[in-house]
């Protein structure tokens, strides 16, 4: 399979924090890759680092297959389209006179390729209006635009998506859809939203903490969500058995290996919260859901305090599997408060 992007082991670090903790990445030609995790987990790092905005304290990556320690990587960048964070637009211009200036900072010939992308991203019929009024949707769609200019066939677009309304995520969508399929431009989004990237994504990468928690193609996303599906399935049938409990708990805790994975699949695409319920309703406690490997232990609420603190598990240190593991030996009995 031949790869646009790969990562090898990247590190990051500002002062004494590690940002980026070891990352593989691998996103295949052709792809629209969905770079999925929480804010701040290092998503728009990895992609300063690619864009070669700065510079990786440990590991590699290569860009068409040539490394960054290469010469010819300032070349392969060239291939490059990005926006980062928000579009690098001129409020004070027109949507036209934003593509003439980006023509004119990259140093290539002005041609007819301005009013196509214009169209291409409706903003033929933005005339002379100023940037500066345009909505978000409308910036969005021009930093797209910008980012075509000198026909790259690798954009990267970094939470493209965060705060349009319902009418601009869908004219987003169907923009890179058609990017992809009419023109083979690769994509590498990234976002928190799995629900939209779940409508184009062909690949996706989870991160969380700073390290690549999986990479799986949508197929075997899809297969993973099955299989889960089947086994919340049989787990309703088992509760509220003690055997039932401690299953449950296991599943939970499997989930959160996952991170930001699991979360915005329980959140976002499936009402798998229904898991979380069992547990505390089991309990007696009512709560706000969390979604760490600590499932109980960490939640603020004070009735779990209580709880945990009832059976000596007050130690905020104490993960599911400790949990698991004191009801298999019977040292706790899992009563409602």
């Amino acid at each position: 399979m031949e790869y646009i992007v790969q990562t090898k082991n990247l590190e990051k670090k500002y002062k004494n924090i590690n940002i980026l903790k070891g990352i593989d990445m691998n996103i295949p030609k052709g792809s629209i890759y969905g770079l999925i995790g929480k804010n701040g987990v290092g998503k728009t790092t990895l992609i300063r680092l690619i864009c070669g905005l700065q510079k990786p304290k440990n590991g590699t990556y290569s860009i068409y297959g040539i490394k960054n320690t290469e010469k010819g990587i300032l070349k392969a960048r060239k291939r490059i389209g990005a926006i980062i964070e928000q579009p690098s637009v001129y409020e004070n211009m027109t949507a036209k006179d934003n593509l003439i200036e980006q023509y004119k900072i990259i140093g290539i010939p002005l041609d007819k390729y301005i009013d196509e992308l214009l169209e291409f991203v409706k903003l033929a019929d933005a005339g002379k209006k100023k940037v500066k009024y345009f909505s978000l949707g409308m910036k969005q769609r021009l930093g797209i635009a910008i980012a075509l200019v000198g026909h790259p066939d690798f954009l990267i677009l970094d939470e493209p998506i965060n705060g349009l309304d319902p009418e601009g995520i869908i004219d987003i969508r169907e923009l890179i859809l058609k990017l992809n399929k009419e023109s083979g431009i690769t994509f590498l989004i990234s976002s928190h939203y799995l629900d939209e990237l779940s409508k184009i994504a062909t690949h996706y990468g989870f991160m969380s903490d700073g390290k690549m928690i999986k990479e799986i193609t949508k197929k075997e996303f899809e297969n993973l969500l099955n299989i889960y599906f089947e086994y919340l399935d049989d787990l309703e049938q088992q509760l509220p058995s003690k055997k039932g409990l401690i299953n449950l708990i296991k599943f939970c805790n499997e989930l959160g290996q996952y991170g930001i994975m699991c979360e915005v699949i329980v959140y976002d695409i499936y009402p798998l919260e229904t898991a979380f319920d069992y547990v505390l309703d089991f309990l007696g406690i009512d709560i706000v859901h969390e979604m760490s490997e600590s499932l109980l232990c960490e939640c603020a609420d004070i009735k779990v305090q209580k709880f945990l603190n009832k059976n000596g598990l007050c130690n905020s240190e104490t993960y599911v599997n400790d949990i698991v593991q004191l009801l298999d030996n019977g040292d706790v009995k899992w009563e409602p408060c």
